[in-house]
């Protein structure tokens, strides 16, 4: 390493490491969107025409630090990607996106041992933790044919719905599925002969296990998303009655008891991640439109006031990295209007329907930034298996001609963090 020794610390190998008050500033302020950066130095980025991604060095010593400055006070509009090239940074390894995004911010980072690898030093950046790799793949489960049905098809990371594979665990209809663990997914609850409250892990190759035996009170007309970037959380559904409970899923797939609900008890309704790492419970029952959100640490807050046409019966998913989409659904009759949610959980208006009308549908992320609408009931209350994809920016497409065994009360969940 090079630099001016100045208030120094130790390195692993016993030499003297260089403190920020002896860096060396790089004379060139950086303007692409692309900087390899070495330990030792301080660097000035230049966001105002573009995001740069800053590579890190491939290897380091305990001590070694780079500082980086907002030059031009515009990270909060093109952001800072960091890669860390093979090295943990904040005790996650290089498969996690690291961005910085407020205007002014600086980064200071040290690099501490191959467990925590880069530490940023200030509050301000320790905040911005890496956020695990996007869902590649989906999987749509379980539902009602004739009958009660164990079936999954597979979503790859391009949204092509794959044919049926032969149910595992107990057949049923009315559950609900989210991801967890950052790469697997769980389908639970539901209503078999009776409401139980079983579980079917996913793994991150989209195999389904046989039943878990069940934790909570059994239910089905349940929702159910990820939160807190490898967590989930099943809500609300049908009982003896409507109920507003809730039960957190760890990032091992275990559930955890009943928790007291918050908010209006109601069946049918939908839920999905947003934010990067919240979640929201929205619409369902007779007809509703209030929503629920859930904090990063599975806090469900009360209730807010719905915005859109309210219904039941409909599926949401988020997209784009960090939105979700609410989708079709029963209003008295069947309907393909559809809510965007922003990154901060704001509901939008309604926005006009494409593809055919249905209920009892279900909905997923893929791709890293999309998300599938699949399966259901249209209004002659036939079951159906076409599917409608949703761009990144939450744009619905046209009908997919369907894959696989119709059927409506089915769930569906994001897994996979490899295309």
């Amino acid at each position: 390493m090079s630099g001016i020794v100045q208030n120094n610390i130790l390195r692993s190998s016993g030499t003297v490491a260089v403190s920020a008050a002896g860096l060396n500033w790089n004379s060139t302020i950086i303007t692409g969107s692309t900087a390899t950066v070495e330990a030792g130095n301080g660097y000035w980025i230049n966001t105002t025409s573009n995001t740069c991604t800053i590579t890190l060095p491939s290897s380091a010593e305990s001590g070694d630090q780079i500082v980086l400055i907002d030059y031009a006070r515009t990270w909060g509009t093109n952001k800072i990607i960091i890669d860390s090239n093979g090295l943990n940074y904040q005790g996650n390894d290089d498969t996690y996106t690291v961005e910085y995004n407020t205007d002014g911010q600086s980064l200071n980072i040290v690099y501490s041992d191959a467990t925590k690898g880069w530490l940023p030093l200030e509050d301000d950046v320790t905040a911005e933790a890496p956020s695990p790799p996007p869902t590649q793949k989906a999987i749509f489960g379980y539902g009602y044919v004739s009958g009660n049905s164990s079936l999954t098809n597979l979503v790859s990371s391009s949204g092509v719905v794959a044919s049926d594979v032969t149910g595992v665990g107990t057949v049923r209809h009315g559950v609900a599925a989210c991801g967890y663990g950052e790469d697997k997914a769980i389908f639970g609850f539901g209503s078999a002969a009776s409401k139980v409250s079983l579980t079917n892990l996913v793994n991150n190759s989209g195999v389904v296990a046989a039943d878990t035996t069940g934790v909570g009170t059994g239910r089905y007309a349940l929702g159910a998303a990820s939160y807190g970037n490898d967590k989930g959380i099943f809500g609300y559904g049908w009982t003896t009655g409507a109920v507003s409970m809730t039960n957190l899923v760890s990032n091992s797939g275990v559930v955890a008891t009943d928790t007291t609900g918050v908010g209006t008890a109601r069946i049918y309704p939908a839920a999905a991640g947003y934010g990067t790492d919240k979640a929201i419970f929205g619409y369902g029952n007779s007809y509703l439109s209030m929503t629920n959100l859930v904090s990063n640490s599975g806090v469900v807050s009360s209730d807010v006031t719905g915005v859109g046409t309210a219904r039941n019966q409909l599926s949401a998913a988020g997209y784009g990295g960090d939105k979700a989409i609410f989708g079709y659904g029963y209003t008295g009759a069947v309907s393909s209007l559809t809510n965007l949610v922003s990154n901060t959980g704001v509901v939008a208006a309604d926005v006009t329907g494409v593809g055919t009308a249905r209920n009892a549908l279900a909905a997923a992320s893929y791709g890293g930034d999309k998300a599938i609408f699949g399966y259901g009931q249209n209004s002659g209350s036939a079951n159906v298996s076409l599917t409608n994809l949703v761009s990144n920016s939450g744009v619905v497409a046209a009908d997919v001609t369907g894959v696989g065994t119709a059927r409506r009360a089915l769930a569906a969940a994001g897994f996979s963090t490899s295309a």
